[in-house]
């Protein structure tokens, strides 16, 4: 039977480990391919993980 391995890694709550997407715009080229943006997550800033709250709150006390 598989066992399965979790992430060594705090994933970022709000965007799940994917920390940039491209979303399309609806808008096409003139070569006909889509117009893409590229959008980061605020909360982790595009890194995917995520930094425990204790380590957050000892560097704001600091």
């Amino acid at each position: 039977m598989p066992q399965h391995t979790h992430a060594h890694t705090h994933r970022c709550p709000a965007c799940g480990g994917f920390s940039s997407v491209a979303v399309t715009t609806g808008a096409r080229h003139f070569d006909g391919s889509r117009v893409t943006i590229r959008v980061t997550c605020p909360g982790c800033k595009g890194v995917g993980t995520a930094t425990p709250a204790r380590a957050t709150l000892t560097r704001a006390g600091k």
